[in-house]
């Protein structure tokens, strides 16, 4: 049973070079399957049962029965940088020829070789060669060590969740706030955190994410002056939080040793100081050895901190085992204490009285892990599923064990406790009602311990004290850990992208992982420096400020991409929705603003800053952020509904059509456009090119064009056509230029000044643009100035690329003045020297006898003396006016001499010119 489908197998490759060069089709006819069986015929390495399954589900897959085309070539598409790649259609034609000359001068610049390479060769295939030869010679790349998302997110995350605030500070937060307000502290930071974390999810899971952690991903979204903004701020909230948790740290061992007896100097802040700059510098070391040092490290410190957690409840349960630790305010668990616990107590404590904003200040801190995972997000095998799935699973299980810890601390100690046990005791040695040990409130003395007056208290509750120790200075000095380590790897992707150029020093990379070890200096310089405050509370609010901007910021982005919705918008990670992203955008502004409004004004003011830096910077780069593309939305939205709008006297502008060319060709016609728009309403420069343009070349004169606009401050659209005459291009551009209403109404063009001269064909075709303007209803505007309008022969081909008549430094348009030509300046001069070249300044040997010169760039020359204007007066009675605009030469660098009238008649439109001249 013969099958009447066929297929086509296209065959075109070019053994020797791989270009296409031919085609052969080769038809055979298909046999059907059960044909296929009749003969016996199995396929090769198929059981003889599913032989005939595997061969219809291959026919399935294949797209050879739907199609008489040529089916893709797998070797044309491979990954491979060595393999040849297929001409473009612009190579083919030969825009990409190269000739002996630029071959020589690219061998010399290469290779430094002086043997001439003869002939003509397509450009795209030496790329290629040139290409393989740079592959061949180039290094092995760094590549650092590759973690998973348990080794780093999760532990990362958990490490600097389980801060200093854990054992140090959860009980105080209780005794002020009290169970119940605590655990809103915690859900509110639990709600902030996990929108944040969505939020962020969706953006890592939109694309690559590579090192910079949250400076990447809100560049990326946002543009280099969001994210640059936010990764200083959150690299310093980084560094400060390293200090704040060695406070902790320090802290801790000054109440150990206390109990001891030992003290270095004070048992107080100086102790904090010589302790943690010792700290600090050891935990430097420890993060530049690199990542693999470290991550053992943090599994070890996890472990002490678990084990530190449940040593705690298990004490809580047992209760108290002595009449020492009673007296000190651990009653064990107690449902009495409990609702004793349940309320609210805001006190004057740490210089300052407290409420629930400033409880919630100094707590917030405790979550701001979640970023941990996403700081490091360079070292990630795989970041856009290990960052999601990593930092939620950390943000439950610490807040979990965060409600679990008020829980448990408010259900079983007292606010206040003297730690006497005489309050405790009766004459017999029995243990009366504990309500007595909280009486030391009412006292001159005061009390010593309790929730509100001891930072130790878990410590007394535990079943064995020091392992509480352990734990504290497991869980601060793990998160100083972290926070040491994701700063300069921060601060080297700032310098990598070269936003801020005082970072650069510090983006070097050093070893085959390519450690910042300059970022590790900075870091513990700017560590150390708040590490000197050696106070934990004063630190806590700052650092909170600093975190919820970055999180509002990070809620921002998504929210801002969701809403506009670009095509690049496209997370895997679907958890997530536009408004949720807003909330959690207006929460962290709102907790700011009651947080500290001063701290949240000025944290404001340093991000808005850092913003204009970047602004007026204007770096060289594309990301692609979301930013653009409610750039291009709102743009097309409006057009679309200036479409719909309807035309009004009281609103016309004129939209002015330019025929000038390339618009450094014909200077004065784009300024007098120029002066017609004021930047206020549409220009369009129409260039026409009898000759047809590739793409490069087309795009390498609009470039140029572009450049030459922007540099004369010239608000107007480039739009060129080529391969037509004068009398289509123009009718092309009349008829086809502009969008709905932003369309020219006006045609702005020289006067054919060579009317009884030039060739009729010409002057019909200048008729003709003029005859189809009145047809097209459009206003049609000629210039004639005497010398006329055409200075490309000046310009030459290349555009001015910076300054209205000049190019930059070796452009063919730039215009030197001749060294040779004495007294070039004068009195009756109109020229600004500037304006043609600014490097060169008049010489104070001249003796100019020029006053105020106005012009688009004016300066001023002092004047002579009375005795050296009576001379010259006396000298131009006797002697004719010498004309100084003849004799003023300038040379381009083309070698064609340019006078200063053409000069002048170049520059006739740019601003209204003012003389003082005595």
């Amino acid at each position: 049973m013969e099958d009447s489908r066929f297929t086509v197998t296209v065959e075109s490759e070019n053994k020797k070079n791989g270009i296409h060069t031919g085609a052969s089709i080769i038809t055979r006819p298909l046999r059907s399957s059960v044909e296929t069986a009749e003969r016996g015929e199995a396929v090769v390495g198929s059981q003889p049962d599913t032989w005939l399954h595997d061969a219809g589900w291959r026919r399935k897959r294949s797209l050879a029965q739907l199609t008489r085309e040529a089916l893709p070539r797998m070797e044309n598409y491979r990954n491979s940088k060595r393999a040849l790649k297929r001409p473009s259609l612009g190579e083919l034609h030969g825009d990409n020829l190269i000739t002996e000359e630029d071959e020589q001068r690219q061998n010399q610049r290469e290779t430094k070789s002086p043997t001439p390479v003869v002939g003509i060769k397509l450009g795209w295939i030496q790329d290629e060669q040139r290409q393989n030869q740079r592959d061949t010679k180039s290094p092995t790349p760094v590549v650092g060590i590759k973690l998973g998302w348990i080794q780093g997110v999760l532990i990362p995350c958990l490490l600097n969740i389980w801060g200093v605030m854990l054992f140090l500070r959860i009980s105080w937060v209780v005794s002020q706030a009290g169970i119940g307000l605590s655990l809103l502290i915690i859900a509110l930071s639990a709600i902030v955190c996990v929108i944040t974390t969505l939020s962020m999810s969706a953006i890592c899971t939109n694309g690559e994410v590579k090192g910079g952690g949250i400076y990447y991903i809100i560049s990326r979204s946002l543009g280099p002056e969001f994210g640059a903004s936010v990764g200083i701020i959150f690299a310093f909230a980084n560094a400060v939080a390293a200090s704040m948790n060695t406070i902790g740290f320090c802290d801790s061992m000054n109440d150990l040793l206390s109990t001891q007896g030992v003290k270095i100097i004070d048992n107080g802040p100086n102790d904090v100081r010589i302790v943690g700059t010792i700290a600090l510098i050891l935990m430097c070391i420890i993060c530049a050895v690199g990542m693999d040092w470290e991550s053992k490290a943090q599994n070890f410190l996890i472990a002490i901190i678990v084990v530190a957690m449940v040593d705690f409840m298990v004490g809580t349960f047992m209760g108290p085992s002595d009449v020492e630790e009673f007296s000190k305010g651990f009653v064990g668990l107690s449902s009495t204490v409990f609702d004793s616990n349940l309320g609210p107590d805001f006190r004057y404590s740490e210089n300052l009285d407290q409420n629930f904003f400033t409880v919630f200040a100094i707590f917030f801190p405790s979550v701001t892990g979640i970023q941990a995972g996403a700081n490091i997000s360079g070292d990630l095998k795989d970041p856009a599923s290990a960052i999601p799935k990593g930092t939620l699973l950390a943000l439950l299980i610490s807040m979990v064990s965060y409600a679990l810890m008020v829980l448990i601390s408010g259900g079983g100690a007292l606010r206040d406790a003297s730690g006497n046990v005489t309050d405790v005791l009766t004459l017999n040695g029995t243990v009366i009602d504990y309500s007595a040990i909280s009486d030391c409130v009412n006292t001159t003395l005061g009390c010593k311990y309790g929730l509100h007056n001891s930072y130790s208290v878990m410590q007394l509750m535990s079943a064995w004290g020091p392992l509480i120790y352990g734990g504290c200075w497991a869980a601060t000095l793990s998160t100083a850990l972290t926070n040491l380590l994701s700063v300069p790897r921060l601060i080297q992707a700032l310098g990598v992208d070269r936003i801020y150029p005082g970072l650069i020093f510090f983006a070097k990379p050093y070893g085959k992982h390519g450690e910042p070890y300059r970022g590790y200096v900075l870091t513990f310089f700017v560590s150390l420096i708040f590490l000197l405050i050696a106070d934990l509370n004063t630190i806590a609010p700052l650092i909170s400020n600093f975190y919820l901007a970055s999180y509002a910021l990070i809620n921002f982005c998504t929210f801002h991409a969701a809403l506009v919705r670009p095509l690049g918008w496209r997370p895997t990670f679907r958890y997530y929705n536009v408004w949720v992203s807003l909330l959690g955008f207006l929460m962290c502004v709102a907790i700011m603003l009651l947080i500290s409004w001063v701290m949240s004004l000025v944290t404001f003011a340093i991000f808005f800053t850092l913003y204009l830096i970047v602004h007026y910077r204007k770096p060289d780069v594309n990301w692609g952020s979301s930013t653009q593309a409610q750039m291009y939305k709102t743009a097309l939205a409006s057009a679309h509904s200036l479409a719909r709008t309807g035309e009004h006297v009281k609103n016309y502008w004129p939209q002015l059509l330019v025929l000038a060319g390339r618009p450094q060709h014909r200077p004065a016609l784009v300024d007098l456009a120029h002066l017609l728009t004021k930047a206020g309403s549409l220009m369009i420069v129409g260039d026409i090119s009898p000759t047809k343009m590739s793409y490069k070349e087309r795009a390498r004169v609009a470039r140029a064009a572009d450049e030459w606009l922007r540099g004369r401050k010239v608000r107007a659209f480039y739009s060129a056509v080529s391969g037509y005459g004068f009398e289509e291009g123009a009718r092309a551009l009349m008829q086809a230029a502009g969008v709905g209403r932003l369309a020219p109404n006006v045609l702005l063009m020289g006067y054919k000044a060579d009317w009884a001269t030039a060739p009729t064909q010409d002057l019909v075709s200048y008729f003709n643009v003029l005859h189809t303007a009145f047809e097209t209803r459009l206003a049609v505007a000629m210039v004639r100035v005497s010398g006329g309008l055409d200075f490309s022969a000046v310009a030459g081909e290349e555009a001015p690329a910076s300054r209205g008549l000049t190019a930059t430094s070796g452009s063919s348009a730039e215009l030197r003045v001749r060294a040779a030509a004495p007294h070039i300046l004068h009195a009756d001069s109109d020229l600004d020297l500037r304006a043609l070249h600014p490097d060169s300044q008049p010489s104070s040997r001249h003796n100019l006898n020029l006053l105020t010169l106005t012009t688009s760039r004016s300066f001023t020359i002092s004047e002579k003396s009375d005795k050296e204007k009576e001379k010259e007066k006396e000298k131009k009675k006797d002697k004719k006016p010498i004309d100084f605009h003849k004799q003023i030469i300038y040379k381009s660098s083309s070698g064609l001499e340019v006078s200063n009238d053409q000069l002048t008649q170049m520059s006739i439109f740019q601003r209204k010119q003012v003389y003082e001249i005595d």
